[in-house]
């Protein structure tokens, strides 16, 4: 088992939950796991995040869409219903927002269903995520939206390690200032590889798996 500690940095009653080590994700090894199970799966820890990510949308791009990656649904919801709010100064009050969630197909390429598609389809659309630190995930996600007809208007995770995407803003309530030796390696340049450390856990957005 990794040790998690909570950092003196709180948004709300909310503090940023994490394990220093040596991990490894799909696409690169993390000198920090970022533990956000509560925030996703806790009401009060959600709904505390999308009030802090709803401050940043005021009198911006209208968001049609809520596209929600790395098990983000609880987030995304309590999101679009801010951003729906009476009395809220966003092009999106007293609309609908949609939240759908991504299917994969045998590739791992995001695919929506004929049913799904009108959601996506000339709309509108924020990426919403768990953690941005490579950008890899995020972009594919860009893609395939583009793809069946939509237009991402930003990026949103509870925390991010870049503040743009190919010109599109990274939101977030988390950020390297929170986490300021925050660092991500390609596994063929990990430092903590070349010195012989072994790996402590697997990790992606479901958690993480002690080796």
């Amino acid at each position: 088992m990794i040790e998690l500690m909570d950092l003196p940095v709180r948004h709300g009653d909310v503090p940023l939950r994490v394990a220093r080590g040596h991990f490894a994700t799909n696409h690169s090894h993390i000198n920090y796991y970022i533990d956000i199970t509560m925030q996703k799966r806790r009401l009060s820890e959600a709904q505390q995040m999308a009030k802090q990510m709803v401050t940043t949308f005021i009198n911006n791009s209208p968001v049609d869409t809520i596209l929600c990656l790395d098990g983000m649904e609880v987030v995304g919801t309590c999101l679009a219903q801010a951003l729906t709010e009476s009395g809220f100064r966003n092009l999106n009050a007293h609309q609908t927002i949609y939240v759908v969630e991504p299917e994969y197909n045998s590739n791992s390429q995001i695919i929506f269903r004929d049913n799904i598609q009108p959601m996506i389809r000339n709309k509108h659309v924020l990426v919403l995520m768990a953690s941005v630190t490579t950008g890899f995930t995020a972009n594919k996600s860009i893609e395939a939206v583009g793809y069946y007809g939509g237009e991402v208007v930003g990026v949103a995770a509870l925390y991010s390690a870049v503040k743009d995407l190919n010109g599109l803003p990274v939101r977030s309530v988390y950020n390297l200032s929170d986490l300021p030796d925050y660092a991500s390696y390609d596994y063929k340049d990990c430092p903590y590889c070349k010195s012989g450390r072994r790996i402590d856990a697997m990790v992606n957005s479901y958690g993480y798996s002690s080796l």
